[in-house]
């Protein structure tokens, strides 16, 4: 084992490759992990919990261990595994953007969970992938087996799937470095006539836990308070709705439905979040466009969504076939950013 004062030596082990760093001597064992195999911490603690790391040959499963001069890291990543059927399998066709050996992109459905938890009583977007019978990573464990980011149940549209553990800590840390991301559209309740950036600190809403909140809106704090960054740009407006294109720099639990009830504007359908109108229907949000580097070509990709036909048919009623179609096209979308891309880029 090479020796270097205050550094320790990382060999890291994905699949049939082998990566060594050096970091500083101080670090945290969760902090070595996710360096060294460019994933988040969650998931490296999740596989220092598994079993999955040892320290000179022994195991440990302390993520907290701060690291000496000397010590060297094995991380042993379990392998993909091939999805077995499940008898709780939703009931329904899911398109299948795109697919290879890495990665598997879909057109999520309205109405439909992305994975298990103690609240979930029904079948979800990770029990069909089973069903199909679809190559799964398993960095973040079996109930999120493949699942690199997520989007809520009545959200719909594109999501990546990672089939390869590989893959799925390569995007993970895309995620990180907002390198990978998703253009959303969504209709709301009133007019937008500016595009508006929000940039807040969001925590659980203090009246309401199933919420998320913009506490500096509110003139409050709290320690579990993260900070959060959108951009809203009116595609189309009416008098009473407008039709927006959003893009998020932060990824936060409920960030577009809890920076929009900052403003006074909410998601046409979202209740939770204070929607009053007649319409009884889902949240109308729909993640239209991703874009993602790949993982093994390195090619940047873009992939697009179509939108559901109940949200389709609403958005062409209020705005017109023709204008809605034009409103929605990727590249005037894409485009629209680019000057707060550049903004965000810059700080």
């Amino acid at each position: 084992m090479c020796k270097y004062r205050g550094y320790v030596k990382i060999r890291v082990i994905c699949g049939a490759s082998t990566r060594t760093l050096e970091v500083d001597s101080s670090t945290r064992l969760d902090e070595c992990v996710a360096l060294g195999i460019e994933t988040s911490r969650n998931q490296a603690q999740a596989l220092i919990k598994q079993g999955a790391i040892t320290l000179n040959g022994t195991l440990c499963q302390k993520c907290g261990l701060r690291l000496t001069a000397d010590t060297s890291i094995s991380i042993a990543l379990p392998p993909s595994t091939q999805a077995k059927p499940t008898t709780q399998v939703p009931e329904m066709a899911i398109t299948r953007i795109y697919e290879d050996e890495e990665l598997l992109i879909l057109n999520k459905p309205p109405h439909l969970v992305v994975h298990s938890a103690p609240s979930v009583r029904e079948a979800t977007l990770v029990d069909w992938l089973q069903a199909q019978g679809v190559m799964l990573s398993t960095l973040s464990g079996a109930h999120r087996a493949g699942i690199v980011h997520r989007l809520d149940k009545q959200t719909s549209g594109a999501i990546a799937i990672a089939k390869t553990n590989a893959a799925h800590a390569y995007l993970s840390q895309q995620l990180k470095d907002r390198a990978m991301g998703r253009y959303y559209v969504a209709l709301i309740d009133k007019p937008l006539k500016e595009p508006r950036m929000i940039a807040c600190n969001l925590a659980r809403h203090p009246n309401n836990r199933l919420k998320m909140a913009n506490i500096d809106a509110m003139g409050q704090h709290s320690t579990a308070a993260r900070f959060s960054q959108s951009v809203f740009i009116p595609l189309i407006n009416t008098q009473e709705t407008s039709l927006l294109a959003i893009k998020l720099y932060t990824g936060r639990t409920h960030q577009i439905r809890a920076h929009l009830e900052s403003i006074n504007r909410h998601i046409v359908g979202d209740r939770l979040y204070g929607y009053s109108g007649a319409l009884e229907c889902r949240v109308m949000l729909h993640a239209y466009l991703l874009y993602l580097t790949h993982p093994a070509t390195h090619k940047q990709m873009v992939f697009r969504a179509g939108i559901f036909g109940d949200m389709l048919q609403c958005a062409q009623e209020i705005f017109g076939v023709k204008e809605f179609d034009e409103a929605i096209r990727q590249d005037e979308i894409v485009q629209a950013f680019n000057h707060w891309d550049s903004a965000y880029r810059a700080k």
